[in-house]
């Protein structure tokens, strides 16, 4: 059956989604005549049309010309071409910037954004609200029946450029949101710690944003302040959603995440159910780790989706063209990494973009189609691309089997530990728990990662890399998963604070009492290039601690000989970071505990990883992903050569 998410026609066959942005508005109709027959021998067939076409819309205010778009729409249909079709909302045109400048975000210096990129529009002003939603008005009726039409895409990359605005809008939306949470300035000033440095309210007009302090900021502050930024656009996300679903109620709609590491702007697990299917956009981050980061935050796109297939909407066949040094990527990485997402459960593998631009800020960003053409080295890995994922169709809906072992992310422990006024700012949130995801997979394991708010009863490890904030329910939680049976193995700063960022006057972790079987009486953060050798001969860095041990067994210890790992039947407590050899050890260890067995056996250094699908009969099969020239088993299949291979089991 075609899948769920997307609108396919009534007579398609199953597929996997494959193409990318489409932005034919960029050229002349002669080109349009050739993307079509090069699309055709790519094998794609989604394109996403209309992300930055606000201004070629509506030309002036509420002067609306469809004609170019219903010919793009038009022609992409009567060649089996489905079409993503976005609300356009993401840029506002020039004339709306020249009737209403106050509509311009303002960037924590003060100053306020020109109109000379991409969204450039304050989540919270009324006035872009009302043009925007009413071109979604215009857009949604005007394209309710064209039986191009797949999915809704709403705006674009919310949560990138534009999340974090100080303006007059900002700041009188902020000072609701704080009303609404908190219903008192009592509860407010209680839950923000006011009393310190004389910063109660009396009123809640004395509320400002986070934006200058004139030292550390209030670190509650900040964080209700991210907070209130990501409601803030997921609540616009759904003024959009709510228009195009009373217009076309059976088409799906989505917008892209922006999942990954270099970004921190919103807060995707409390917007996933505000969708109909999760999307994301992926970039790889230049360095050693980029290969693992990608699976990672695959990963974290299916937990943060539930555990249901989504949707990846861009990602580059070579180089981008925002980052420092915009190194091209290696024959053959185009299809690993496309499989690496395709591994963990995304069910469309899209692009940025289709045509490489001739001109404007992302001309040098690669595309399906270079510069060059189809004598780029590129094209071949393209259309070899839509040739693999053609044959794979028979996976179309196959979900990714649970792994036996997770690890919680959590936006909030991020945003907490991000704040000025930390332990240790050389602790990195997400490099600590991607250790551990590395770690696992580097022994041939597969790891979910998901968010706090997952259900645990069915994970056989749990691992808490500096979970930071515990609210009640989650220590019950968390406490109910190891008295059950399951294994946790919490790291420090695991369970310290609440969701107010409040700290019980306690041995560490108090949010979670004696539940690891030892507490922490003092943090001591080590310099950031000190490292020490523990007992066992693990090398550890960054942190240590001083714990004292009541129910647990000391299974390491520090140089002093003072304990640095402790475990209980059901739990372990890890009270610093590990290198990547030790904690691959210790991952070992983990994983004999619960009688866990690896799904790849790999060569030292070796690169891959496995992750199983599962078909509606109850076939499986296994998507490995190779990054190395060696062998590798899965099942009775002995496979050598690097990229993306699928096996039935």
């Amino acid at each position: 059956m075609p899948l769920p998410f997307i609108h396919w026609p009534s007579d398609a066959a199953p597929r996997i989604g494959f193409g990318a942005d489409y932005n034919p508005e960029q050229w002349s109709r002669e080109v349009w005549a050739e993307d079509i027959q090069l699309m055709k021998e790519a094998g794609v067939n989604l394109v996403s049309v209309g992300i930055f076409s606000w201004g070629l819309i509506e030309v002036r205010d509420g002067e609306f010309d469809f004609s170019w778009l219903h010919e793009v729409l038009d022609l992409l249909h009567a060649h089996g071409i489905a079409v993503d079709l976005a609300t356009a909302t993401a840029s506002p045109p020039q004339w709306l910037i020249e009737k209403h400048p106050e509509i311009l975000p303002v960037d924590k210096r003060g100053l306020t954004a020109d109109n000379s990129s991409r969204q450039h529009w304050r989540p919270t002003s009324p006035v872009f609200r009302k043009y925007a939603l009413r071109l979604v008005e215009a857009m949604a009726t005007e394209f309710a029946e064209h039986p191009a039409l797949a999915l809704w895409h709403v705006n674009n990359e919310l949560g990138c450029h534009n999340t974090y605005d100080y303006s007059p809008d900002a700041l009188a939306h902020f000072r609701q949101w704080l009303n609404t949470k908190y219903g008192s300035l009592e509860k407010l000033n209680f839950a923000w710690g006011t009393h310190f440095w004389s910063q109660k309210y009396s009123s809640w007009e004395q509320i400002q944003l986070p934006q200058n302090p004139m030292t550390f900021g209030n670190p509650t502050q900040t964080i209700d302040f991210k907070r209130f930024c990501s409601d803030v656009l997921r609540d616009y996300l759904d003024t959009e959603m709510a228009v195009l679903k009373r217009i076309t109620p059976d088409i799906p709609v989505t917008t892209n995440f922006m999942v990954m590491w270099t970004y921190d702007g919103a807060d995707y697990a409390s917007w996933a159910d505000h969708v109909d299917v999760v999307s994301n956009d992926h970039y790889l981050h230049p360095g050693p780790q980029s290969w693992i980061e990608q699976s990672f935050s695959a990963s974290h796109t299916r937990g943060i989706a539930g555990g249901k297939n989504w949707i990846l909407m861009e990602h580059s066949t070579s180089q981008v063209s925002w980052q420092p040094v915009n190194y091209a990527k290696l024959p053959g990485q185009l299809e690993r990494d496309s499989g690496t997402h395709f591994a963990h459960g995304a069910d469309a593998i899209c692009f940025f973009q289709w045509r490489q631009s001739s001109a404007g800020a992302e001309k040098f960003h690669s595309a399906l189609v270079p510069h060059t053409g189809k004598q780029s080295q590129i094209w071949p890995e393209v259309v070899g691309l839509g040739e693999k994922l053609s044959s794979l169709s028979h996976l179309a809906g196959a979900t990714v089997e649970q792994a036996k072992i997770a690890i919680i992310f959590d936006q909030d422990s991020y945003w907490a530990l991000a704040n000025d006024s930390v332990p240790s700012q050389a602790v990195k949130y997400h490099e600590h728990a991607l250790g551990w995801y590395r770690a696992f997979v580097e022994r041939g394991h597969s790891v979910d990662v998901i968010t706090s708010q997952t259900p645990l009863e069915s994970y056989e490890v749990v691992v808490t890399p500096s979970l930071y904030m515990v609210n009640d329910e989650l220590a019950q939680r968390l406490t109910s998963y190891a008295e059950q049976g399951g294994l946790l193995v919490g790291t420090f700063l695991t369970g310290i604070a609440d969701e107010n960022d409040h700290i019980a006057p306690s041995v560490y972790p108090a949010r979670l009492g004696n539940l690891f079987g030892a507490q922490t009486t003092d943090w001591m953060p080590l310099a950031p290039e000190e490292t020490i050798i523990l007992e066992s001969g693990l090398t550890a860095h960054t942190w240590s601690e001083n714990i004292v041990v009541s129910t647990g067994k000391v299974i390491d210890t520090y140089p002093n000989g003072k304990p640095a790992l402790v475990e209980t039947e059901n739990t372990l407590y890890v009270s610093t970071i590990l290198d990547t050899a030790s904690l691959r050890q210790l991952v070992d260890r983990i994983a004999l505990k619960k009688s866990i067995a690896p799904a790849l056996t790999l060569a030292e250094g070796h690169r891959a990883e496995l992750r199983v699908k599962v078909t509606a009969d109850g076939s499986r099969y296994g998507v490995l992903i190779n990054h190395d020239e060696g062998p590798v088993s899965v099942g009775n299949h002995h496979i050598s050569e690097p990229g993306f291979h699928v096996v039935e089991l």
